[in-house]
């Protein structure tokens, strides 16, 4: 084995220092299976000799070797190779395992039907246009900048970085959402914010807290699927509410809250999914008056409300709630990067002793690593300059479908303009079947979400689609609408 190394020829005449070119020669034939794992190298001081170079470069070149995975040390022992698997091709890879254009899939709740018309009609490709998913296609996200704050986190923190976090959340993380949340018209403090892996699992703690079997929950319709799939999962009996211009039917709310005494209600109040509603500033303030009046909770499910192109400036129903009524809960997906899962809170004292102890009973805590990476990506100031870099891609493809609806769209076809949001719910014509159009479109390599997933129940309005504009490329708007409305 010796005889191996000390053939490794070195040029103490190259640029390159010899630690690195002793580490490039290890590691290539560690590889190569050349050198097989936990297979012991020789000490430093042989090394040196063998090689006839300074220990220095020996010790230099092992632990950049062990920085890098390739060997371990034993204490008092030695440097032994570690199981190192062959690196993964980049372009297989991709093709294999890289679903992130699947988002399509995996952001809502499609019944089966749609997933085989969805999985069997269209290829997920650069060529698909894709106005189903509602999360940002991948090449937004902030990786260079995120990878900067966990590598910082990693040095300044260490192990620690790695440990179980109080259920409640990071409290410096808490903070900076406290700071960033006065922003947006909700005053609270660290004490009142609870961090969760989303917000679906804000909403599934809150359920599991406040409802029991039998219990009545009201929801707009049409709504959010995920919340619905929640309630049902508590035994909850759903009750949905018409949705209008500008915002829930308050007469038959009112009608439900004296019949069924419902524990919760349900509400998208800003650029609602799927309807890009937003309720008036006279309906938010009623909202409350009427969950106090009928003893509820409001989960205040804050979706988008930043995404204002029109500078409309609702403030959130927490704003106008004085006596612990609403649950505020957002999630970062939208704006920042879905699959790490992070959201938050903002609970009524009273409750939140209860809602703790759901959450610490689902996961313990939500991870640690993220927390502290987050919490420095704020106080850094790269969440600001992230937002701002998304607000003007999502005005930009928002101002460019709205234009090509208008370009292109036939009469029967209409639309409210939201001002706002990632959505905009088309009515169809009557004689239009929505499944033939999933199908006709899919073939065409274009994917819309039908409206039907998004009611609680049984409706005849069926002749509704959301389009999203979240994942889909700018240059390919104004083909996609065209042809759509072509098939329409």
């Amino acid at each position: 084995m010796l005889e191996l190394f000390k053939s490794i020829k070195l040029d103490k005449n190259s640029g390159a220092p010899l630690y690195m070119q002793l580490f490039n020669v290890i590691s290539s034939m560690i590889d190569k299976g050349t050198l097989l794992p936990r297979t012991k190298l020789p000490s430093i001081r042989q090394m040196a000799s063998l090689l006839d170079v300074n220990t220095v470069t020996v010790v230099n070149c092992y632990r950049q070797l062990e920085l890098k995975g390739y060997v371990y040390a034993k204490k008092s022992s030695g440097t032994y190779v570690s199981t190192v698997l062959p690196p993964v091709d980049k372009k297989e890879y991709t093709n294999k395992y890289d679903y992130v254009d699947k988002n399509v899939i995996l952001d809502e709740i499609y019944p089966g039907e749609d997933i085989s018309i969805l999985t069997s009609k269209i290829r997920f490709d650069k060529k698909t246009i894709n106005f189903a998913s509602a999360t940002p296609s991948s090449n937004l996200f902030p990786v260079e900048d995120f990878k900067l704050v966990l590598n910082e986190v990693l040095d300044r923190d260490m192990g620690n970085a790695f440990n179980y976090q109080d259920s409640q959340g990071y409290r410096p993380l808490r903070f900076s959402i406290s700071n960033l949340l006065k922003e947006h018209s909700v005053n609270c403090s660290e004490d009142d914010i609870i961090i969760v892996s989303g917000a679906q699992q804000g909403i599934d703690i809150i359920s599991k807290t406040l409802l029991k079997d039998g219990d009545h929950v009201i929801t707009e319709s049409p709504t959010y699927r995920g919340a619905v799939a929640v309630f049902n999962s508590r035994r909850a009996v759903v009750t949905d509410v018409e949705l209008e211009e500008d915002g829930l039917n308050l007469n038959l709310l009112e009608y439900h809250l004296k019949k069924h005494r419902p524990k919760l209600i349900y509400t998208i109040p800003a650029f609602q999914n799927p309807t890009g509603v937003s309720y008036s500033k006279s309906k938010r303030k009623q909202l409350v008056m009427l969950a106090e009046k009928y003893d509820t909770y409001i989960i205040e499910d804050d979706y988008v409300s930043e995404l204002d192109f029109e500078n409309k400036n609702f403030k959130p129903v927490a704003y106008y709630d004085k006596s612990g009524r609403v649950i505020y809960i957002k999630s970062f997906s939208k704006i920042f990067m879905p699959g790490l899962r992070f959201g938050f809170m903002v609970v009524p004292p009273h409750l939140k002793k209860h809602i703790l102890g759901a959450k610490h009973a689902t996961d313990i805590s939500t991870s640690g690593l993220i927390q502290r990476a987050l919490d420095l990506y704020i106080r850094k100031g790269f969440w600001h300059k992230h937002f701002y870099s998304m607000y003007e891609t999502y005005k930009n493809r928002y101002t460019k479908v709205v234009n090509s609806l208008e370009k292109y769209k036939t009469d029967n076809i209409s639309y409210k303009k939201p001002g706002g949001g990632l959505n905009i719910w088309l009515k169809l014509p009557y004689n239009c079947v929505v499944n033939s159009l999933l199908e006709r479109a899919a073939s065409n390599n274009i994917v819309f979400t039908p409206g039907r997933i998004f009611f609680s129940s049984t409706s005849s309005n069926l002749n509704n689609i959301r389009l999203s504009f979240a994942a889909v490329e700018d240059d390919k708007i104004e083909a996609g609408i065209e042809k759509l409305c072509k098939l329409i």
